[in-house]
């Protein structure tokens, strides 16, 4: 059978509380930190997740790496940490997963800076210049980069192995999950979480089918 897309968005950030969005890439508020734990104890579907897909931006990275400790594989974690498990779930940084608009609150690190708070981390998949909301990346080009994100998914859905970890968790922002699901009225709560399947449309589109209300 094939695996389910669990879409969650990231816990609350800096931005989200003292509203300065010219603040570039802000990381997790304390409070943000403790959501995205509290996700790892309610989520039920943490056995199933064998792949999980995220926006390169620190706050959906910080998430990621606190939601799902005991999901990923040891190798996203200090080794002293006690985090992670062995033969966990793949990490993938997706830069198609990044905000929509250009404003600094939604625009990614160097890849330097990156690579120096999570150093356990491999952002060689990211190509220069991801984050300067230029081509695919552009807010008005949002609806063209959903649409590759959703061919991406099922790509990857196909590709996971047979087993019991089928599903692929995606870590990303609220604005653009509006146009990856293409429900404009979704509106999560931080750190909260929606599931889908793969389908196709009638056109032959790739789109999010969600699962229950």
């Amino acid at each position: 059978m094939a695996g389910r897309v669990h879409v969650v968005r990231h816990a609350e950030s800096v931005h989200n509380t003292d509203h300065d969005f010219s603040r570039l890439d802000p990381e997790l508020t304390a409070l943000g930190r403790q959501q995205a734990e509290d996700f790892g104890r309610i989520f039920p579907s943490s056995d199933e997740v064998g792949l999980i897909v995220t926006s390169p931006l620190r706050r959906t990275i910080q998430t990621t790496l606190l939601a799902f400790a005991d999901v990923l594989d040891k190798r996203y974690f200090d080794e002293d940490s006690g985090k992670g498990v062995d033969g966990g779930a793949e990490l993938v940084l997706d830069p198609g997963l990044q905000e929509r608009s250009s404003l600094p609150c939604d625009t990614g690190s160097d890849q330097l800076v990156l690579e120096k708070i999570f150093p356990s981390l491999d952002f060689s998949g990211l190509h220069a210049g991801w984050q300067l909301k230029e081509g695919l990346y552009s807010p008005d080009a949002v609806d063209d980069r959903a649409s590759s994100v959703r061919r991406s998914l099922a790509d990857r859905v196909v590709a996971l192995p047979d087993g019991k970890r089928r599903d692929i968790a995606v870590v990303t922002h609220g604005v653009f999950m509006k146009h990856l699901s293409g429900d404009p009225e979704i509106d999560l709560p931080k750190a909260g979480w929606r599931t889908y399947t793969i389908k196709q449309d009638e056109g032959g589109s790739v789109v999010l089918a969600p699962i229950g209300p």
